[in-house]
Formats: C-alpha cells, structure tokens, sequence
C-alpha cells in the first residue's frame, strides 16, 4: 500500500539508455505559491526527456546544465487537479488540465509521475472534445510549432541566438515542413494549414496519406527524393529535424524567404546572408494562455493530435526504445491511470 507521502516515478539515478530509468517510489511534490497538484493520467514524451537521460551528449559541453540525481524526467501532463496553492484563482479541485510544466528547466519538470506540481501559469484547462493521452501529447509539440509559426508569446533573451526569433506571416505563403509525421511536425502542418498557407510535407512515404488527411498540399517522400533538388520559391521552411545538413534547405527558399530550425546544429550563415533569408530558431517556453488558444482548436477538431503509440508509465523504457526506433507518426504517451 503506498503512504500518502510517496508516488510511484520514473527517476534517473545515471546518465545511459532507456535502461536507467527506474520505476519507483518517489517524495509526492510539495505545493508552492502559484502552483497546482495534478494527480497525472497521461504524460507525453518528447526528445528533451532523451537528451536528459543521456546527460546533453548532444550539446557542447560548457552548455550542459548541472543535473541533481535521483531525477524525474518529462514536462509534458494531462491530469485532474488535486489541490491549488490558496493563491492561485484559476483551477479548482476536479478541473481537468493539461500543459507542459516548467520548462525550460533541467530536471524540475517531474512529469513521469502519479503527481505532479505545476505552475498555474503553465497549465490550461484539457479540452472537453478529447482524452487525457490526447492532450498529453500536445504540450511541447504544439507549443513548440505555435512559437516557431504563430506567436513566440514572450520576452525571454534568445539562448540561440542574439535576437528574437519572429514569426512570419502565413497566409497565402508556401510553406515546406522536414519531419512532418513527427510530434512537432504534424502540428506544424496543420497550424500553416489553418493560418492559410500552402503547406509541402516531407516525410517518408509509409507516412503520406496521414498528412494528407492533416491537410498537406503537397507530398516528399524523402526516401524517393530530396526536397532541395525538386523544390523551389519557398516562402518558409520549417526543419523539426535539424542538424548540420539543415542549411540544403537554403536551396529551395526564395530571396528573402525564411529557414527556422527546430534543433541546433545551422553553420551556413554566409551563404544565408548572400541568399537573403533569414533563418532564425527559439526554445519553446511554457505558456498556459497559448496551451488555452491551441485547447480551442484541438476543442473544435480543427488541429487534431496523433498517437504513435501509449505505455503504461512503469514501461517508460519500452517507450524510449520506441522513440529511439525512428519513423513516429505523431506523440509516444504514457498512461499513468
């Protein structure tokens, strides 16, 4: 029988693979000013929580944050409240919410959990028209694609970059997304969808009739041929995948056209410069206001959230295995009640 001061978890004592991540009994969170408990029903999982487990081997060194073991991973949640903290206003016990809790932070989300404390401000109330696996798998994905395409949402100085990154007008632009099929990806294309743009897809071709149902224009299948030989005249393109060979895709903008990479690794800022085109990138924050704002639209159907595939939480590991697999169509989820 678990005491009422403890939770099942999923905690990291070490950096590694999927194997070190252990379920187990962990501290329940203690409620701060502003904050919300979430008794936790589902939890997506996103590659921040991978670059975590493996200790940031993906960054450069001087970035890598200190990280105090044991830690519960994950940021993304979609629960029903518990308890609020006497100052906050807007949730009360029973409310269903979902969001993505603290982040950017190393560590402090805590999501892979029975309960999680979350900043209110963070939190949105779930949409009525879907389930919590549904609207756990939106959080970071969807936010992510809102800040890159619609509306960066705040002030916070630019890790990435000396300036702001701004978002560019949609409608009536040709707009080509890398990685659809994944997390951020499908949400992207259906977010330049909705804002009015004609939307290219490149993924690989197991994965074209569903975005094509996401309301894709135009299909790549990336195993067939390279979007920068048979595209041209972009307006944006929108890389969920990048990495050093991000910079192909200055071929296939116009002048003046933009390149937003999702992830580090852009070097070709010369020839960006002589072409033209902006490229520019943000770190997603958290955001409940702009979580309420793609609620609506998850609410009406107009944006819909895909799911590769759901685990019980105490099998998180079968559940990185899987992301580390490849080829996800949309969020991995886990299942807590």
């Amino acid at each position: 029988m678990m005491s009422i001061d403890t939770m099942k978890a999923i905690r990291l004592h070490e950096f590694g693979g999927p194997e070190v991540l252990r379920y187990e009994e962990a501290p329940l969170p203690e409620l701060k000013p502003g904050e919300v408990l979430v008794r936790v029903h589902a939890v997506g999982i996103n590659p921040p929580d991978w670059y975590l487990r493996d200790g940031y081997k993906s960054l450069p060194p001087e970035w890598r944050p200190p990280v105090p073991f044991p830690i519960i991973l994950g940021s993304d949640v979609s629960g029903v409240v518990e308890a609020v903290a006497t100052d906050v206003k807007d949730f009360s016990v029973g409310d269903e919410v979902f969001g993505m809790v603290r982040f950017p932070s190393f560590g402090e989300s805590a999501a892979y959990a029975e309960y999680v404390a979350a900043p209110a401000s963070d939190l949105a109330l779930k949409p009525a028209g879907i389930d919590h696996v549904h609207a756990a798998g939106a959080p970071m994905a969807g936010l992510t694609a809102w800040q890159f395409l619609i509306d960066l949402g705040h002030n916070e100085p630019n890790p990435l970059q000396p300036e702001m990154h701004r978002p560019v007008p949609l409608d009536g632009k040709t707009v080509l997304v890398n990685g659809a099929a994944g997390g951020v990806g499908h949400f992207a294309v259906q977010l330049a969808k909705w804002k009015g743009a004609h939307v290219i897809a490149v993924a690989s071709g197991s994965h074209e009739s569903f975005l094509r149902e996401l309301g894709a224009d135009e299909f790549i299948d990336y195993t067939k041929s390279l979007p920068e030989d048979v595209v041209h005249d972009m307006d944006l393109v929108l890389d969920t995948l990048g990495s050093p060979t991000t910079g192909r895709f200055l071929r296939t903008l116009k002048r003046g056209g933009a390149l937003f990479p999702v992830f580090l690794g852009f070097n070709d800022a010369e020839e960006a410069a002589k072409l033209g085109v902006t490229v520019s990138m943000t770190q997603v924050r958290s955001n409940g206001p702009q979580l309420a704002e793609l609620g609506r639209l998850l609410d009406a159907g107009t944006v819909r959230v895909a799911i590769d595939s759901t685990f019980p939480l105490a099998d998180a590991r079968k559940a990185h295995e899987r992301a580390a697999g490849g080829h996800i169509q949309g969020k991995i989820v886990l299942t807590v009640v």
